[in-house]
Parts: structure tokens; sequence; C-alpha cells
């Protein structure tokens, strides 16, 4: 630890005694290092590993500070609690099983197998999905649960009409997953944290074993995360959260900031560090961070700073539409790839859907790129498949996983056959509640039963197979416990049928490495009696989408901006800078939702190593619509000093011509019309930039609202002919969302079910108490609030 450089801040942290810590780590600032040293010093001064929990907040992260704590103290950590809090929870969970309503080998149901199942509950207690979005009442339902809210209390407080559907529906959701020896993810931290409150004797025994509970990523915990770490830490009280307030980007989620805000009021006697000092981004970046994170009014006040120099002025890029931003992007990375590897290069964006221009330029211009945030391993079809059978091998009350399974490859069962067996699982129930998982009843369903003879065998040969490789699974590996089930069904065979199956095929040879690189001594204190293809699917099923990505290999990154949090790059371009699409015009619907929206700002900028870009476009095509932009508020927030304004739209003169405003004025920059196609053809077409200092922070008369002053022939604010921007023609900020309750002047008093689209095109889905359900266009139907 001597040889360990760390600065006076870093140190303090690490060295701190007893009692509860706060580090306030900025972007940058060494948080990893400065938690992996504490652990670390701990251990090596002593601590028994087995007395320490360390709560990450990807598995990948775990697994990296397990690997630099071992490097610092020379030896293993065998012992050492260190995961996500659903690892640590799903964990916590298998020990106490007895005291739960599970067996230890429970099935964690991912948001597609709880959306599936929804379906089922809702039809079962009289409830139409096609009419309630099973997604909407999945999102209510995960809400509750973060917020340790429990069927019963969720009814009492039930409000609106939506919540009144959800009353019903959550109970029946909590049975049925009961009955399948499942948990959904919400429920690893719900049914945690009753276990450690409720149940006497287990919150003690954890908290007398855990003497230090180091926490990353503070300001994202929710409300079910505090009580969980409230509870393990409750004993010794030597609680160390690392956290940046200005990084807390999940409210959307249920991430709570007041968790980290109110740390020193929650854990008196806290000793507070800062850690200012940023050794990633040059002093432009830094400032410009700065500058706009410190307008928000919920945030510890802190400035990063660094010994780095200046560096570049940040680039604020104005670009006709997404083709010429991307073209744009696409001109900056060929011209640098000759200084500069592939992987140095990323692009930010607010939503998954701006991808798509940036692919197409990158395709034309043969530059290699990786999305992140694609579709995951683990949620490719025949991943999914092939896990459904593993599943079904270790949890035979999992409806999921055998309708799953028993549909591939086929075997003669089809809809009218699992119609027949969900019949026969039901013989004998009250009220049409299924008691008896589909895989047993599927054993000895026989033709006799009113099965087809072709269905009665292809089950009979499904519940054999499955029957011969359970029996094998307590000597076998979970390699071998694979290759058992691929051999068995017949799936390598099956999947080499499909027009596209030597990639599918490839996939599942992936899953035979990382069954083979699965070690049982992976998984902590895991239960003695639990085979390796129980553990196997423990750790797969907790893993994120972070967990899965590559970024080895020579490509630029395309990144959202919530999965780009932790990352860094030396050159980033964060597009798509425009009012409603970042600040999304949804997410400042909700308190504070503008202060998030800049929060996740400065979490894009802070990625910036050594230059940063910032685009956006005149015009965006959007929800199948061409909309004009107005330039984000951000960018008026902006220090002067630090940016240099740059022109990247060569077609000027022809889009003016084509909105039909008139060529009287001159455009901003005080060129005249047509100057910036002349520029921008001399200078190479799309790729092209000139400067223009004119046009991003000084505000104009209505630029803040939108709206113009009326000064134009047409009601703008500017001179005839100045391209101006309406939010009613854009992407208008709706103020409806499922739940809100409102009034119509025709229709009476409703309540949102749903909306579609942006702008004009704008519509809503919406239960009226008096007429019923109707669909209206939300610029012409004159809501208000009820």
């Amino acid at each position: 630890m001597r040889g360990l450089r760390l600065n006076p801040e870093q140190r303090d942290a690490v060295e701190h005694g007893e009692g509860p810590l706060l580090v306030l780590a900025g972007a940058g600032s060494g948080k990893t290092r400065v938690l992996t040293a504490r652990a670390a010093r701990l251990i090596g001064e002593g601590l028994e590993p087995t007395r320490l929990l360390a709560v990450t907040f990807t598995n990948k992260a775990a697994g990296e500070m397990r690997e630099r704590i071992e490097g610092f103290i020379g030896r293993s950590t065998r012992g050492l609690w260190i995961g996500t809090f659903h690892s640590v929870a799903a964990r916590i969970l298998r020990i106490e099983a007895p005291h739960t309503s599970r067996t230890r080998a429970f099935t964690i149901y991912d948001e597609d197998d709880s959306n599936r199942m929804l379906r089922d509950v809702m039809e079962s207690v009289g409830y139409d999905p096609r009419r309630w979005a099973p997604r909407a009442l999945r999102g209510r339902i995960s809400s509750a649960k973060n917020a340790l809210m429990g069927p019963a209390e969720y009814e009492s407080e039930a409000f609106d009409l939506l919540s009144e559907v959800v009353a019903k529906v959550y109970p029946a959701y909590q049975r049925e997953l009961a009955r399948r020896n499942a948990y959904d993810f919400d429920d690893l931290l719900f049914e945690t944290v009753r276990l450690l409150e409720t149940v006497d004797g287990v919150r003690d025994r954890y908290a007398a074993r855990f003497a230090y509970v180091l926490v990353d990523e503070y300001q994202d915990t929710n409300h079910a995360q505090y009580r969980m770490v409230k509870a393990l830490a409750s004993k010794h009280g030597n609680l160390c959260v690392v956290g940046d307030d200005d990084q807390a980007v999940y409210g959307w989620r249920g991430a709570d900031i007041r968790n980290i805000l109110d740390f020193e009021a929650d854990f008196r006697g806290a000793h507070v560090v800062r850690l200012e000092r940023n050794y990633r981004s040059t002093g432009s970046i830094l400032e410009v961070a700065n500058a706009v994170i410190s307008r928000n009014l919920a945030r510890k006040p802190k400035r990063l700073h660094t010994e780095r120099e200046a560096g570049d002025p940040i680039e604020v890029v104005r670009c006709d539409d997404e083709r010429a931003e991307a073209a744009w992007v696409s001109s900056q990375i060929e011209a640098g790839r000759g200084t500069r590897g592939l992987n140095e290069f990323a692009v930010l964006y607010r939503t998954n859907a701006q991808s798509r221009a940036f692919e197409e330029a990158f395709r034309r211009a043969g530059i290699p790129y990786r999305i992140v945030g694609g579709v995951p391993f683990y949620e490719r079809r025949e991943v999914k498949d092939v896990i459904a059978y593993l599943r079904l091998l270790v949890n035979p009350a999992d409806d999921a996983a055998f309708l799953r399974a028993v549909g591939w490859p086929r075997r003669g069962v089809g809809a009218k056959s699992l119609e027949r067996l969900e019949e026969l699982a039901r013989a004998g129930g009250n009220a049409g509640e299924t008691l008896e998982p589909l895989a047993l009843v599927a054993a000895r369903a026989r033709h006799e039963d009113g099965l087809p003879k072709m269905a009665a065998r292809g089950l009979k040969r499904f519940a054999d197979g499955l029957a011969d490789v359970r029996a094998s699974l307590p000597a076998c590996s979970a390699r071998e416990a694979l290759e058992a089930c691929v051999a068995t069904f017949g799936l390598a065979t099956a999947l080499a049928e499909e027009e596209d199956g030597a990639d599918r095929l490839e996939n599942v040879s992936e899953l035979f490495a990382v069954a083979e690189a699965f070690e049982r001594d992976d998984v902590e204190d895991a239960v003695d009696e639990a085979t390796d293809l129980e553990l196997f699917l423990q750790s797969v099923s907790l893993r994120s989408d972070l967990d899965e990505a590559d970024f080895d290999g020579e490509a630029v990154t395309m990144i959202t901006l919530h999965n780009a949090k932790g990352l860094e790059f030396p050159v980033v371009f964060l597009a798509g800078l425009e009012e409603g699409l970042f600040p999304l015009s949804r997410a400042m619907e909700a308190p504070g939702g503008l202060e998030e929206e800049r929060r996740l700002f400065y979490v894009g900028v802070t990625r910036a190593m050594d230059r940063l870009s910032l685009t956006y476009a005149d015009h965006r095509w959007r929800a199948g619509m061409a909309s004009r932009s107005a330039p984000s508020s951000f960018i008026d927030e902006l220090p002067e000093e630090h940016v240099l304004p740059r022109l990247a739209a060569p077609h000027w003169r022809r889009r003016r011509a084509r909105d039909g405003r008139g060529m009287g004025g001159r455009p901003r920059g005080g060129r005249e019309p047509g100057a910036w196609s002349r520029a921008g053809d001399a200078a190479g077409g799309a790729g092209a930039v000139e400067p223009d200092r004119s046009f991003a922070w000084q505000k104009s008369v209505g630029r803040g609202s939108g709206r113009g002053g009326g000064s134009g022939r047409d009601g703008s604010s500017g001179p005839p002919g100045e391209l101006e921007y309406d939010y009613d023609d854009s992407q208008v900020p709706l103020a409806l969302a499922p739940g809100v309750r409102v009034i119509h002047p025709r229709f009476g008093v409703g309540e949102v079910l749903q909306v579609y689209g942006f702008g004009r095109e704008a519509k809503a889905d919406i239960a009226f108490e008096e007429v019923g359900r109707k669909k209206v266009v939300v610029a012409f139907a004159g809501l208000r609030p009820a």
C-alpha cells in the first residue's frame, strides 16, 4: 500500500477508520482506486475477507475489483462478499430459503419472462392485455417493489384507474411467481429486505458478520437498496459509500438521489471526503462540465479541476439534419484515423433510435463500429431457448421455461395441446388457479387425456429426456449438463436446419465456452447441496448488458448516455443536442426531471478525455415525420470562452428554398443566404464546417420558450426569412403520460392509458368515465388536467 500513489483526499478516504464515510467522487477522480485500496487496506491489516461486503453495480466491476484487491495484498480474497445488489440479495435468499416461500433452486425471471407471465395473470383475473399494456402494469409493480410496497399496501393507496387494475393484478402476479418457484429482479431486493427486517435473527446474523460495508455508485441506489444497506451495516456502523450526486441519472427506474444527499443526516457523525481532482479530461472540458452542472440545485457543492492543459475548445456543430450530423461525425473520424485508433472514438446519444443514421454513415465510409446496448448475448433467441431447458432441469415448476422449451424444436405440441395441458393442470383447482407445474402434468399426460397422439408422444419424449438429464446433474459440471441437454434434445441439429443456423450455432458455442470457464468457486458461499448447473444459472441470470459489452477490436463505440457512465474515451461526439430530444421532453414532466437530464449531459461531457464535439440538427426525422428542432437549452449554458461554434450545413440554400421562408434575410452569422453551401462545397461536402460564433449561447427574444415575440411577418421573433423554431411543430413537451387524469371538453374526465408520436402527430389513448375508451389527437383535443 505504501507504493500506491494517492492524492491527499484519496488517502484520507482510504485510511479512514471507524464510522460512516461518504466519498463524493467527481467524474474521473479515481473512485475505483479509492474503493479498492480501502478494501485492500482493511484486509491487509488483518480483517478476514469474510467480514467485508463490497457492493458494485455490475458484475464486471465486481470481478475487476476482486482482482485489484488480490493484486494489492498478494493473496486470495476467498470469502469476501463482492457483487451487485441483486447478486448479494440472491445469495442471501438461497441461504435463507427455509424462511421464504421458495426453495433454494428458485429461478430469476428477466423482464421478458415477467411480461409473458403477467399477460397470463391478467387474463386469469379478467383483464384484457390488449387494452391494458402488460409493460405499463409491470412498471407500476416494479416501482411498488422498489418502494417496498407489497400488494396490500399498494391496494390501499391506489388512486387512479391504472393503479386500481394493478392492485388487482399485483397479488395474483406474486402468487404465480411463488407457484413457479421464481422471483423477478425486483423481488430479489424486496424479499431480502423483508427477511432482514421481519425474520428474527436474520438481520443480526448478517450485520454481525459484516464488520465493514462498502458501496459503489451510491447515488444510483433506490429505497429498497438503501434499506438493505442500512440493515447490513446496522451493528458496526462502518459503512463507506462512494458516489457522485452529479451523476445520478437513474431516477426514472427508481433511484433516489436523496440517499446520497441525505447521507450525513441518516448516518450521524459521517466523515465526508470530496474527490475533485480529475485525472481524465482537459481543462476546457471540465470548465464546460462545471458550468452546466452548477445550475442544478439538488447537489453537493464541488468543482472538478485538473493539472492537464486547457486543450482544444469544445465544438458545437450545427447540422442540417441527422444525415448531415452523421456524415460530419464520420468525416471527423476518417480525418483522425491516421493518428488515433478507432477504439478512441465514441458517439454518445440520448436514445437508441439515434444510432440508425450513424450506422448508415459508418457503413458508407467503411468505418467499423460496435453498438453497446444492442441485443445482449443472453437475450438472443437461441441462447434463451437453450437456457430454458437448463432452467427446467433445475426448477420443474418454471412454467415460463417449460413453454419456451417444449415449443422448440417442434415435437407436435401446438397451441391447442398446450391449452389442454393447462386445463389438466387446473383440474381440481379453485377459481381457475393452476395448482400443478406444467412440466409435471406433461410427464404423465396421455392421449386418453384428450391430447392428440402426436402431442402425447412428443410430451412423453420431452419429459423422459428431462428426467434422464436431471438424474445425472449431481455428478455433472455445468458444461457437461449443457452438453447432455443439447445432445438429448437435438438442439444443435435443429439450429443447423435454420436459415441463419450458422450464426445461431456460433452463439450456442459461445454458451459452451461460458459454461466451460465457470467454476463452482466463482460463487461465494454457495450452498453445498447445489449442483454446478444451479450455480451456473444463478451467475448467468444476474448478468447485465454492460457485463457483456466487448470493447476489444478496432471499432468506433456507439452507446447511449446511460450506458456510457463509468467509461471514458479520448474523442467523444455527443449527438442530438435538441430541445425535446436532449433534454428529453417526457423526462422533463417528472419532478426534478430537467436536473436529471442536465446530470446526464454532465455524464456525457465528462466521458471525454481530449476532444469533445456537441452536435445538433435543424431538422430530424422522429416518429415517422420530419420535424424542426430547436437547439438544446444546455447549449445556452455553455461558457463561451471554452466553446467553438461551427456549422455543417452545405445545403443551406436548397433547404431554405424548400422551407418557403423567403430569401430576404440573412442566416445567423451574418452571411448571405447560400454562403454556407459555397463554403461547404469548396471544403468537401457534408463533412465541411464553418466557424459560426453567433448562434449558441446568445439568447434572442423568445429563445427560451421556443416561441417568437411576433416581430417577423410570420409571427416569428427574428427578421423576415430567419429560420425560427416552434415547439408546436417540433418535439412538443407532452404533458401526458399513462395514469394522468385529464378533462376533454366533450367526453369529460378520463385517464390516459398510452401516448403515441410527437408534435402535432401525437395521439393519446384515454379511458373516459362516461363514454369509454377513445383515441384523440392531442394538438386538437383541448385536454386540460383533471
